[in-house]
This record gives C-alpha cells, sequence and structure tokens, in this order.
C-alpha cells in the first residue's frame, strides 16, 4: 500500500495520516518506511528521481513478489526541501506510523543525517544514509543504527585518487589537485582524507569552498584555470553548482576529461543543463547506470499495465537507479531480520540486526536481477561500510558510460581514519563503545 505527502501537515492530518497509514486488525502486516523527499525546492531536479525509484521498487516488490516473505510495504512521502529542519519534522512525523513503526529512515542529506543520528539511535530507527553522511558512522561500535553502505565520501576520495594516478602514469608526486566543493557539512567531508593523500603521494592539493547555491563562481574558476592550473579538479557539489561549475571549467579551457564528481555531482541533471560544456566529463557512481538489468523488465511491466508510479523518463537515470538499489539494500536486510524473527512486520532493532548480518552476495544481486547495478557488501557490528566500490563513469553528450569497473578503496588506512574519527566523537558525547568480537 503506498500513502504520499507532498508537505509537511498540520496535527489533524498527521492524525489522520498515522491512523490510515496502521493496518486495521485482521488486515496483512505491513512494514511501514518513511520517505523524506524533495520533489520541490532548489534541488528537486535530483530529488524527483529518486523518489521515483523508491515508489517504483516498492511498487514493484508488492505487486511481483507479494511483499517481503508475504509482508507487503507501505509507505509515505514527506517533503522536506533538502531543508535540514523539515528533514528532521518529517521524521518526527513519520517514525511512529506502521503497526511496528518506521523501519528507517533514508534522509538523503548529509545535513539532515547529522541532524537524526541521535534522534534515530535513541527511538532504535536504523538509518541508511548510502554514499552520504558521516563517513566515520561507519564504525558500528558507536553507531549501532547508522549504516554507510557501500561506500563513504572518505573512500570516493581515495577511489578518485587512485583512479587520477593510474591515468597520470602511475604516480602524483608533484601534481596538483584542486576540490571544488559545496561549502556545507557535505562538501567538506573529503577534505581530511585528500590532505593525507596529498602528504602520502606528494601533491599539492587546493580547496576551492562555493557557497549555495552555486551559481556565483566565475572568480573560482579564473583562479583555478588561468593562476592554479591543477592538473586534476576533484567535485563534491550538489544541484544546480554542478552544472554551473561545469560550464565555468569549460569557459576558462579546463579539460573535461581531468575534471571528476563525486557520485552527487554525477546525474543527467548535472550535465545536460551544461550542454556540450559537459561533453567529457567524468564522475564516481556507486550503481550502475542504464536500463540493462533484469529488473528493468519488469518495471517496464508493471508501467505497461499502468501500475508504474515513476515518470517514465526518470527510468534507468542515474538517481532512479540509486533509489532502487537503496531500497533493495532495505529489502535485504528485512529479508535477513526475518530470518531470525519470523516472517512478519520488524521493528527498527530486528532490522537494525538485519543490516548488521546482511550478506548481499553477488548471487542474490543476480538473482534479484540487479546485476550490474552494484557490487557485494557485506556488513557486521563492526562494519557499517560493507566493502563497497565505486565505478568512473563519462558523459558522451547524451549519456553515462562506465568507463571502469568498480574500483575498491583502500580500506586500510580508510579503517584508522573511521575509528579515530568515531572515537573523538564517544568522547564527545560520552557514548561506551560497543563489544563487537
Amino acid at each position: 500500500m503506498r500513502f504520499k505527502t507532498l508537505g509537511l501537515a498540520a496535527l489533524g492530518a498527521t492524525l489522520l495520516a498515522s491512523a490510515v497509514a496502521t493496518p486495521p486488525v485482521g488486515a496483512a502486516e505491513e512494514q511501514f518506511v518513511p520517505l523524506l523527499v524533495y520533489r520541490t525546492g532548489p534541488y528537486a531536479p535530483n530529488g524527483i528521481p529518486l523518489a521515483d525509484g523508491f515508489d517504483d521498487y516498492m511498487q514493484l516488490v508488492n505487486l511481483r513478489d507479494g511483499g517481503v516473505n508475504g509482508v507487503k510495504l507501505a509507505w509515505e512521502e514527506c517533503e522536506t526541501q533538502y531543508n535540514n529542519d523539515r528533514g528532521v519534522e518529517c521524521y518526527e512525523r513519520l517514525k511512529g506510523m506502521g503497526s511496528t513503526g518506521a523501519s528507517l529512515v533514508n534522509p538523503y542529506s548529509t545535513g539532515i543525517t547529522y541532524a537524526l543520528i541521535e534522534r534515530a539511535t535513541a527511538d532504535k530507527v536504523p538509518v541508511l544514509s548510502m554514499g552520504y553522511g558521516r563517513a566515520d558512522a561507519s564504525d558500528g561500535r558507536v553507531f549501532p543504527y547508522v549504516f554507510t553502505m557501500p561506500i563513504t565520501y572518505w573512500a570516493g576520495a581515495d577511489v578518485m585518487m587512485q583512479y587520477a594516478k593510474k591515468e597520470t602514469g602511475g604516480s602524483l608526486k608533484g601534481k596538483k589537485i584542486a576540490l571544488v566543493y559545496h561549502d556545507s557539512a557535505y562538501g567538506k567531508e573529503p577534505i581530511a582524507t585528500l590532505e593525507r593523500l596529498a602528504k602520502e603521494e606528494g601533491f599539492e592539493f587546493s580547496k576551492f569552498p562555493v557557497a549555495h547555491p552555486g551559481l556565483e563562481q566565475k572568480a573560482t574558476w579564473l583562479q583555478i584555470g588561468r593562476q592554479l592550473r591543477p592538473d586534476w579538479v576533484f567535485m563534491w557539489g550538489w544541484g544546480v553548482m554542478n552544472s554551473t561549475a561545469i560550464k565555468e571549467a569549460a569557459a576558462v579551457g579546463f579539460p573535461m576529461e581531468k575534471f571528476v564528481g563525486i557520485w552527487w555531482s554525477a546525474s543527467e541533471a548535472d550535465v545536460v543543463p551544461a550542454g556540450d560544456s559537459a561533453k567529457g566529463y567524468k564522475s564516481l557512481n556507486i550503481t550502475g547506470v542504464g536500463t540493462s538489468a533484469p529488473i528493468f523488465r519488469d518495471i517496464q511491466k508493471m508501467h505497461a499495465d499502468g501500475k508504474g508510479l515513476a515518470d517514465k523518463a526518470n527510468i534507468g537515470t542515474v538517481l532512479y537507479n540509486r533509489a532502487l538499489v537503496n531500497s533493495f539494500y532495505f529489502t535485504e536486510a528485512l529479508r535477513t531480520a526475518q530470518a531470525k524473527f519470523g516472517k512478519k512486520a520488524m521493528t527498527g532493532e530486528q532490522i537494525q540486526w538485519g543490516f548488521e548480518n546482511l550478506d548481499v552476495s553477488q548471487a542474490k544481486i543476480d538473482a534479484a536481477g540487479m546485476t550490474g547495478l552494484l557490487s557485494p557488501v557485506k556488513l557486521s557490528c563492526m562494519d557499517h561500510e560493507g566493502g563497497g566500490s565505486a565505478v568512473v563513469q563519462q558523459w558522451n553528450g547524451s549519456e553515462w558510460n562506465a568507463i571502469t569497473d568498480f574500483i575498491a578503496p583502500r580500506r586500510d588506512a580508510l579503517r584508522q581514519q573511521y575509528e579515530a574519527s568515531a572515537a573523538q566523537y564517544a568522547a564527545e558525547k560520552g557514548i561506551t563503545l560497543r563489544d563487537c568480537k
């Protein structure tokens, strides 16, 4: 069953929605999933395909499979406009809905993730910050209810550096790398990792913050293109900042093949507005591109039958596919929890156990029709990241093409960073580390 709310409702509407979302006595159990979305506001071009991917996947699971082991999925959208306060309000509004309360929360915003960590942990609601949020939340001893799978921003920085190093003949010594980043918690996440890598690899590292929303970048790119002249530019951008950066980089003659964005600078909405300037631009991606995975046959059939929920134009786009993978992680965690606790609707605490015992093997990926959309991950009490990888993709002027296989970050040094940062957080918050032996 699908429930949808676009906007923040008054108390009366909230109570009504709660009454509707809870299955009546005698009805089949349903697993409730709150969806924090941003179909409106400055980041709507990114938020709409994400929300559409969630809607289509859960609709497909209900129609094709009868739910997860007979437990159907129910969900409601709450509009955040990518605003932290609205995100918290949406969470508080939806967390108690359904027969077992919220299954998990997908903030789809680093700022909202930061705002929800303590609340959700106290409420025993898992936070799935898939490829965003706090990288140090990969340490499950300190962050038991936060999951960063399949890869963090710090790991993404390592993958970028590995790729640039390989393309530069195997060494970055004496080279210059610039980071153009959204001046927010999200944009600042990779800085410490890139500073460490600069010392280890011997490259010069320069930082260029861009104020929200990112339309004023001319001076930044004049400095980059005319003065610094870096060998590579990495970008942690979001929304209109991305297409603006691409256009400004082209205007100063910076080569697109040396310009690599993180996976949130990697959607069709980031390159199409830049027109021909974007041709050759590269980015990381944590999910596959296009519609070649077998699951798309089922999705297309669902739409042909008039039962799809997404805008058909979004099917197969980068962010639609990312939402499919995110939803798949959730249903696999639910299935894992059901194997221990019974084939019924799970509480957030039980789904947390499902995530910590999640093993998404290649065989499971293939069986779900998701081949090519993700790499395997395996989580534990200690490791909430799970060992995922990222690909490098390139825009050819009309579509994204993967130009590498999945690249694994070098996690030994990253794990040390995670644990040191998480230990500092634990000390500040008075948290005793869990024993994960």
